[in-house]
């Protein structure tokens, strides 16, 4: 399998209220390594964040039916495995590429687990792409920084859960557009993920910076910054790459 796990990539600018497709972002080199490994008309799966969400649903499978060819990565259609429909993640060999929607990372995380999904990756051997909450649940454990009004402050709201065991990363998407944001009174990162990052690692991507698993390394492209036992320092800035597989 080969593994895009990104904060944002792009395929749509907001016109008014309306978000309209446009190519996929080509920062850090992410529409480059794509091609690199795209099939000629590959047959994709999109795997949603809320199982009953479906007009958003449609709406970003449809962005990207139109996305991915504006980006020279052709395909012969999308497939949604939703509340609607299951089964796709049965079959998961008769797809080239597996995206696996942004969205609550919680929601989606009991979605995942509800359909089976990691026992079903085990033998897939294609693209995958996380996109925000679906890289944040790709990883081992998954931490689920609180991003819901009311859930920074509630006791039983649980910040780490079982993921789909594709990377041992916690990932946290956004960081540009979050970092300044504060949640139930608290900041989201100095008082929740600093803390959080005692005795564990957490990398934060802006938009265009992404994570890439080919044949079992790891590498981080593009702006990112580390956090560990509370403290914050950029490890990749942008265009460049630094090897995360020792």
């Amino acid at each position: 399998m080969t593994i895009f796990l990104t904060s944002h990539i792009g395929g749509w600018k907001r016109d008014g209220g309306a978000k309209t497709p446009v190519p996929l972002s080509p920062d850090n080199g992410l529409v480059d390594n794509l091609k690199r490994v795209w099939p000629e008309n590959a047959r994709v799966l999109f795997i949603a964040a809320a199982a009953d969400s479906y007009e958003r649903n449609d709406s970003i499978a449809e962005i990207f039916r139109q996305a991915l060819p504006m980006t020279d990565l052709p395909i012969r259609g999308i497939d949604i495995c939703d509340g609607r429909n299951v089964e796709p993640v049965r079959h998961l060999e008769e797809y080239d590429a597996l995206i696996l929607s942004g969205g609550h990372v919680p929601t989606q995380n009991g979605f995942f687990h509800s359909i089976g999904l990691k026992g079903h990756l085990a033998d897939y051997d294609g693209i995958l792409i996380g996109i925000s909450a679906g890289t944040m649940n790709a990883a081992e454990t998954v931490y689920a920084h609180p991003e819901l009004e009311g859930e920074a402050v509630d006791p039983e709201y649980r910040r780490f859960l079982p993921g789909l065991g594709l990377t041992k990363l916690m990932i946290l998407p956004h960081y540009q557009m979050i970092k300044d944001d504060v949640l139930d009174g608290l900041r989201v990162f100095e008082d929740i993920a600093y803390p959080d990052s005692m005795g564990r690692e957490f990398y934060a991507l802006v938009d265009g910076s992404y994570v890439l698993s080919e044949n079992g390394v790891e590498t981080l492209h593009g702006e990112a910054w580390r956090i560990k036992d509370g403290q914050i320092e950029q490890v990749c800035a942008r265009d460049e790459i630094l090897a995360l597989t020792k």
